[in-house]
């Protein structure tokens, strides 16, 4: 597996995470509610109640949430070879290798640390439709693309 399809694959896999354990939340929600409205009645079990809905009102934000994130990457190929950074692209800019895609929390591989940030983010924006060797200056930093995958 290649630089590209391990970050793909890893990501991929940390949404799918996320919305496994969304919806075993929402189950055990579910089934609480149920098991609760089964057993109990007067303020304090209207208040458990209300509170059990507002979670998993919460959880089904966070759920939909993850979802679009993995159709997002569901939609990148990482087999294809980009030379200008477009969706899907891993770039390396400076000392940072970021991957454009969804905003997600950062990954170790073997030897590097990897940035997924989405092409509306400031960094993302910066990177969208260029090539190796474009230098851009973002907060007060200077990056060069060195390479485009």
């Amino acid at each position: 597996m290649d630089l590209k399809q391990e970050i793909h694959f890893r990501y991929t896999q940390q949404v799918q995470d996320k919305i496994d354990a969304c919806k075993d939340l929402i189950a055990g929600l579910t089934e609480d509610a149920q098991n609760d409205a089964k057993g109990s009645a007067g303020d304090k079990h209207e208040t458990a109640l209300s509170m059990m809905h507002l979670e998993q009102e919460k959880s089904n934000y966070k759920l939909r949430e993850f979802l679009d994130q993995k159709a997002v990457l569901d939609k990148i190929n990482p087999l294809e070879i980009n030379k200008i950074v477009s969706l899907g692209s891993v770039v390396r800019v400076n000392q940072l290798l970021v991957f454009i895609s969804v905003a997600l929390p950062k990954i170790a591989l073997e030897k590097e640390t990897v940035f997924a940030v989405s092409p509306q983010s400031p960094l993302g924006a910066q990177l969208m439709g260029k090539t190796t060797g474009f230098q851009f200056e973002l907060q007060g930093t200077a990056y060069t693309i060195l390479s485009v995958d």
